[in-house]
């Protein structure tokens, strides 16, 4: 791993606060072109994504999530779908992988879960045998809030296990 990769993994935290800023279509295309060189189970790719920038359909959608009222004011959102037989851990790899390629780009990003897979569908046109992993909101940060939240990380020595429990 590179020192640059390194210091995006550790200073990248999750933000609900945006700059009414788009984002361009170049940084755009590496996210989610960083999203499809995820790695899967046995390379089944079962990831496919919905694109969303027009506000409406974002406060459509919103109303899917418990958690979600963010996400009208983010400049762009993604929705990771699974098709039939996908698995969350894939379209977590997937999301990682996508929020830390708009970090480095210096955007920031959040996850929302959509808590009503039945009006996420019904939103996203999508079929009904496919499922939204999750939804990620991006946008340049707006600088007005912190991105650490006040919280600090646990310290290593307090995670970590050596051999066992």
């Amino acid at each position: 791993m590179t020192p640059n990769a390194y210091k995006v993994i550790i200073s990248k935290r999750d933000t609900r606060h945006y700059l009414d800023r788009p984002i361009p279509d170049e940084a755009l295309q590496r996210i989610l072109q960083a999203g499809r060189m995820a790695g899967s189970s046995k390379n089944s790719q079962p990831v496919r994504y919905v694109v969303l920038r027009d506000p409406e359909r974002k406060a459509q959608l919103a109303r899917c999530g418990q958690y979600a009222q963010h996400l009208p004011s983010a400049p762009l959102a993604v929705a990771l779908v699974l098709v039939p037989g996908g698995g969350a851990f894939d379209a977590g790899r997937a999301a990682q992988n996508m929020m830390l390629a708009a970090w480095a780009e210096g955007i920031t990003s959040c996850p929302i879960a959509m808590h009503d897979q039945d009006c996420a569908r019904a939103v996203l046109g999508l079929p009904a045998d496919h499922t939204v992993a999750t939804v990620l909101a991006f946008g340049y940060p707006d600088q007005r809030y912190p991105l650490h939240g006040g919280r600090q990380r646990l310290p290593l020595h307090e995670l970590v296990h050596w051999e066992q429990w």
